[in-house]
């Protein structure tokens, strides 16, 4: 296995640092667990995988990005963000909005981080040209997306009904999951053509 990258090894560092963060003062302690208990488990996967499938520091980055906002986000059982408030009731005035954003923000964010990474693994490791782990990228963003609500609806069936409303955090909106998995598509399209003209696919397979 190759050795860790400095860089990368402080990521793995930081998203520990993150979980007991997370959990601390939780709003839902419950919920919480049940969004940073699996980061807790595929920490050391996370670490034997960047051993065996070295990746670029910008694709590590990425993917550290993202857990340690949704992280961030499980604090607050993610509906619960209080943006608003420490920005002084500006954005969600501002832009009309009738419910916390804050989710909406993640799933956006899941589609821009991911590229990256997925890009990278298709064209070092499965042997895809550069535009097919584009279409790669792009379908596995959709792919996790679908089954990340799926997940999210039959877990809710399990909880008590005010746990399972934080949880799912569909604020009312019953095309919730829909506008979810449309925003993370969203994202990794349009940092698509970014990730196709980035300096680490000098080299790599047209």
């Amino acid at each position: 296995m190759a050795r860790l990258p400095l860089a990368q090894t402080w990521m793995l560092a930081a998203v520990a640092l993150g979980v007991p963060l997370s959990a601390w003062g939780a709003l839902y302690p419950a919920n919480t667990w049940l969004q940073v208990g699996p980061v807790v488990l595929l920490l050391p996967v996370g670490w034997r995988a960047l051993r065996r499938w070295p990746i670029s520091n910008l694709s590590a980055g990425c993917m550290a990005a993202f857990v340690l906002l949704h992280l961030f986000a499980a604090r607050w059982s993610y509906s619960f963000v209080p943006y608003d408030a420490w920005l002084s009731g500006g954005i969600n005035e501002a832009f009309g909005f009738q419910r916390n954003m804050f989710d909406r923000v993640v799933h956006f964010a899941f589609g821009l981080l991911a590229m990256p990474p997925m890009v990278e693994a298709g064209v070092r490791y499965w042997g895809l040209s550069r535009r097919m782990a584009l279409v790669f990228g792009v379908l596995f963003v959709l792919a996790v997306g679908g089954l990340y609500e799926i997940f999210e609806w039959s877990l809710t069936l399990a909880l008590a009904p005010e746990a399972a409303r934080a949880y799912n955090g569909e604020q009312g909106d019953m095309f919730d999951a829909q506008k979810d998995m449309a925003l993370a598509a969203l994202g990794a399209i349009l940092v698509a053509p970014l990730v196709r003209r980035a300096g680490w696919w000098k080299g790599m397979q047209e």
